[in-house]
This record gives structure tokens, C-alpha cells and sequence, in this order.
């Protein structure tokens, strides 16, 4: 069916793989269709692709300095179209991906995605990059949480265990920036209310993946995707009365540089979870904190704090364990399935 993100779909509201990156996937993949789950190294290497592709497009976000969120949703959106559209045209299904029938539903998943990216971006303009990309592994945390309480989902032992623990790394790499004591850092600063932007971007951006699973009962990835980049840069335009900057050249350059690598951040994604099983390709999801580190050092002379390799490690452990659970429930449900008599 969809080679979504995380069985059954990875397509948020944009505080993604990397902050702002938004994980959705293109293409849906039809029974006969061209999918090779056995091959795992080149899924991987497409998903470590889109990784970089993903840190990179938060790299020229943040490059470009402080600017209004909206407007760097707009660009965001915008561009990462050019991409997409070209690739749903090559494989015959751009027409194909504007019809809906739901189409209030992705209005209303594009208010919520919406949000959740223009908190990631504004979260990133006052981050360092590191901790911007890791405080946003709070959103697979919440997705489990908002399972629970919005789709009445059994969620287990193991996996409550997992959400408190790793939520427990969110607050040990956002504490420092919080404190009520005097310093750089101190509450009502721009680091902390990055902080705050930052994990309200993860929560909005886990609430859209819940509506996500609605849409995927009825609506192709490719209309998702078009929809949701569409509805994008229509509100992002509603917040120009609130006051946008006039880009130099080179802001300009890098935010359309940003919506590009967005884009075919989204396609490598997509290519990855074609060719590989999800629990294989989906922990490579966290080498962008790695890439992050590294990205943030070099350009922006952003130096890993204790609290946030500590707690990074923390929240990338708790996911890990998450996703591994999942793929074991998965093959315990498949098994029952096998065994469950005929009706």
C-alpha cells in the first residue's frame, strides 16, 4: 500500500527529520508495484540520504537568520513542491493526486502541520542545531501518548515505559534553557522560548500524524503530500498582514535551497521504505543528530552540551526501543493472524 514513514505512515506536520523536515513519504507503493523490501542496504542508504538532505534544508533555514516563521513556511512549502510535483508527473500521477474527497480533512491537517512548522522553524532560528533537532524525538514519544488518548489504542507496559523514559531526556536536555535562574539562558530568553516553540512544535506536529491515520484509510500518499504542501503555502500567506522581511539575495537563495532539499528529502525517504522494511530503515532516522552535531560545529560554532548528549542519548535509546517493540508486536500479530482458524 503507502510506504509510509513508520508502519502505518510517518507523514507529520513538519517538525521533522531535522527541525521543519517534514517525513512524509510520495509515493504509494500497489500490490504489483515496483517495492523490494529485501534490500536492505540500499534502503538504508536512501534513508541516510534524505537525512542529510533533511539537516541540510535546517542548515539553510537557520543560515538565513531570524525571520518571520511564516514566511519561511511559505518558502519551505513552496519549493519542496517543485520536487514532488516533477516526481508524481514522471510516474503518471500528478493528476491523480489533486482529487480528493476528503477535502476539509486536509485543510484541517494542514492548520495543525502548518503549526507544528512554523514552531520548528522558529524554534530553529534560536536553537542551537543539535539540540533543535534532538529536542523534536519528543514527537514519536507523543504519537504514542496521542494513540492512546485520541485512537483509544492499547498501549502497553513496554511502550508507557519507553514514553517516560525518553520524555525524561526531553527534560533533561531542555532544562538548562528553562531555568528560573539568572544567566543566557534564563526563562522568558530566546533559547527557552525556543525551547517551548520547539517541543509544542513536536506535540502539533504528533497531533497531525494522528489525523495523518485517518487520511491513509482513503487518500493516496501523493494526495496527502500535494495536499498538505499546497494548504502550506495558502496559509503561510495569511500571516503576510502580520509583517514579512524583504530577503537579501542570499536569504532568498537559501530558503528556496531549503524547500528544494525538503522535497527530495521527502522522495530519498520514500525510496528508502521501498526497498527496505521499516524497522530496518526507520532507526537511521537518528543519525541526524549525528549529522546535526556535526553541521552545527562546523558552520554555525554550535558546541554539544552535556544535558543534551546525556538526554539526546536518552530519547534516541527510548525511540530505538519503541520502534523495535512495534516491529515485534507486528510479527506477534502476524503469527496470530497465520494461526487463527478459517471462517
Amino acid at each position: 500500500m503507502a510506504c509510509l514513514w513508520h508502519r502505518p505512515y510517518r507523514d507529520a506536520g513538519d517538525a521533522g527529520q531535522g527541525v521543519g523536515g517534514d517525513r512524509r513519504s510520495v509515493c504509494a507503493v500497489s500490490p504489483g508495484g515496483s517495492a523490494h523490501p529485501d534490500r536492505p542496504l540500499t534502503g538504508i542508504a536512501f534513508k541516510v540520504t534524505s537525512v542529510v538532505a533533511f539537516v541540510a534544508m535546517s542548515s539553510t533555514i537557520k543560515a538565513a537568520g531570524p525571520l518571520p516563521a511564516g514566511e519561511v513556511v511559505f518558502f519551505r512549502s513552496f519549493f519542496a513542491m517543485l520536487p514532488i510535483m516533477a516526481f508524481l508527473a514522471l510516474r503518471g500521477d500528478l493528476a491523480k493526486a489533486f482529487h480528493t474527497a476528503r477535502p476539509f480533512s486536509h485543510v484541517a491537517r494542514g492548520c495543525v502541520g502548518v503549526t507544528a512548522m512554523g514552531l520548528g522553524f522558529y524554534a530553529l532560528a534560536r536553537l542551537p542545531l543539535p539540540e533543535a533537532i534532538t529536542l523534536n524525538y519528543a514527537q514519536p514519544l507523543l504519537v504514542v501518548v496521542f494513540s492512546a488518548i485520541i485512537l483509544r489504542e492499547t498501549i502497553r507496559v513496554y511502550r508507557w515505559s519507553a514514553v517516560v523514559v525518553g520524555l525524561l531526556g526531553v527534560f533533561i536536555i531542555a532544562w538548562p534553557k528553562l531555568t528560573l535562574f539568572g544567566g543566557a539562558g534564563s526563562f522568558g530568553g530566546d533559547e527557552a522560548a525556543g525551547v517551548i516553540a520547539a517541543l509544542a512544535a513536536a506535540g502539533a506536529s504528533a497531533l497531525a500524524m494522528i489525523l495523518v491515520r485517518s487520511l491513509v484509510h482513503t487518500e493516496k500518499t501523493g494526495t496527502i503530500v500535494l495536499w498538505f504542501s499546497l494548504s502550506a503555502t495558502v496559509l503561510s500567506l495569511v500571516t503576510i498582514p502580520f509583517g514579512w522581511s524583504a530577503l537579501t539575495a542570499g536569504q532568498a537563495a537559501l530558503l528556496v535551497c531549503a524547500g528544494i532539499c525538503g522535497g527530495i528529502g521527502q522522495l530519498l525517504m520514500t525510496e528508502g521504505y521501498r526497498h527496505a522494511e521499516a524497522s530496518v530503515v526507520a532507526p537511521f532516522e537518528y543519525t541526524s543528530m549525528i549529522f546535526g552535531i556535526a553541521v552545527g560545529y562546523l558552520l554555525f560554532g554550535d558546541v554539544p552540551t552535556l544535558h543534551m548528549l546525556v538526554g539526546g542519548a536518552i530519547v534516541v535509546g527510548a525511540g530505538l526501543f519503541i520502534i523495535l517493540r512495534e516491529r515485534q508486536l507486528g510479527i506477534e500479530r502476524a503469527k496470530a493472524r497465520e494461526a487463527a482458524p478459517p471462517q
